[in-house]
């Protein structure tokens, strides 16, 4: 446990500034402000008593079961389509009594980052055909349940699951050269599809339908920057200061200011000071993991697939708040209001705690 006492304060500090900016956001929303950081105090809670748990339970074990966890993941994404809760348009959520929403892509990480970690270890790589065989399983693996998600729609959660299939095959023994076929043929395809929508939008809607046309008016939102959302977080986040304006003391109202926007809040209540020790604080826990040593090179392509995925998220998150990259609905690991995705997180990190406890043993 000695191993892991970095994780311990920085969970402590992460769970402080999400409660704090959850509360001083809740007064613009309708629900009670003490129900939500109750809840998110709970989630923490429950995400602890996860971690203890993954604790005890050998890495090598989960690894076995992968294929089962991938497979229940993969149920309850279709479940979730069928019977789901439906919210602004998406369907990603089941509805359970007095415990709230269960967002079931957020969990297909873990089953994502375990099969396909199980997958790539075990696969010999010795010639261009063997590394094309993993390449297409790799895919084949990932991109079930991204159509899956897809259909939600839930587009952020799709672009999680390759980010975690590109980090772990990058690492693997497959050579340079695919992951330029690969960038060239993705660079053809997004022209492509970006040509279509300029120069010929009724062959766009056609193809691809009225809904995907939306997304991506909300991309060219970002690029003229227009949009209450992202103009009242620019405001609130540059009128900060250095410290800002306290607890409760948002300015201006953006929708999701608790969840996807929650950088934003923290910003405006804490200023530049809140800003850099929160980002401080992230870039100390993406080193703790990233500094996790390991002699199994299976334990390396999980912890690979939990640090893209953060990566992913965090710079996502951050940059769209502030209008550098498309507001994507993507939240804040550990920050963001929610059960759903900071339970998951908590498994992982669990699971990567394990794996440090392991290393520290041999």
């Amino acid at each position: 446990m000695k191993s892991n006492k970095s994780f311990i304060y920085i969970l402590i500090i992460f769970f402080i500034i999400s409660i704090n900016s959850i509360y001083s956001f809740t007064p613009f929303l309708t629900k009670d402000t003490y129900s939500l950081v109750l809840r998110q105090s709970i989630f923490y809670l429950i995400g602890i008593v996860f971690i203890i748990i993954m604790l005890r339970i050998k890495p090598k074990l989960l690894l076995e079961l992968s294929f089962y966890i991938y497979i229940i993941n993969i149920i309850l994404l279709v479940l979730v389509l069928l019977i789901g809760t439906e919210v602004n348009g998406t369907k990603a959520w089941f509805s359970i009594p007095i415990i709230g929403t269960f967002q079931p892509s957020e969990f297909m990480k873990i089953g994502l980052i375990l099969f396909l970690a199980r997958v790539i270890e075990g696969q010999k790589v010795m010639g261009w055909k063997d590394e094309l065989f993993l390449i297409i399983k790799v895919f084949i693996i990932t991109i079930i349940p991204s159509v899956i998600t897809f259909l939600e729609p839930d587009t952020g959660a799709v672009l999680i699951y390759f980010i975690i299939a590109f980090a772990m095959i990058f690492v693997s023994k497959i050579r340079i050269r695919w992951f330029v076929t690969l960038f060239s043929f993705i660079g053809l395809s997004v022209s492509t599809v970006f040509y279509l929508y300029i120069m010929k939008t009724d062959l766009f809607i056609n193809i691809f339908g009225s809904n995907m046309f939306y997304r991506f008016d909300r991309i060219f939102d970002w690029q003229n920057s227009s949009g209450m959302q992202l103009e009242n977080s620019i405001i609130s986040i540059g009128s900060s200061g250095y410290f800002g304006k306290g607890i409760s003391n948002i300015l201006l109202y953006f929708p999701e200011g608790h969840t996807d926007f929650v950088f934003a809040s923290f910003a405006s209540i804490y200023g530049l000071t809140g800003m850099i020790i929160l980002i401080v604080t992230i870039i100390w826990f993406d080193i703790t993991i990233i500094n996790t040593t390991t002699k199994t090179s299976i334990y390396k392509y999980i912890i690979t697939g939990i640090i893209g995925s953060l990566l992913y998220q965090q710079i996502q998150n951050i940059s769209m708040t502030i209008g550098l990259l498309p507001i994507t609905g993507i939240t804040l690991p550990f920050i963001s209001y929610g059960g759903s995705s900071l339970i998951s997180y908590m498994i992982l990190l669990g699971i990567i705690m394990s794996i440090r406890n392991k290393s520290v043993e041999q």
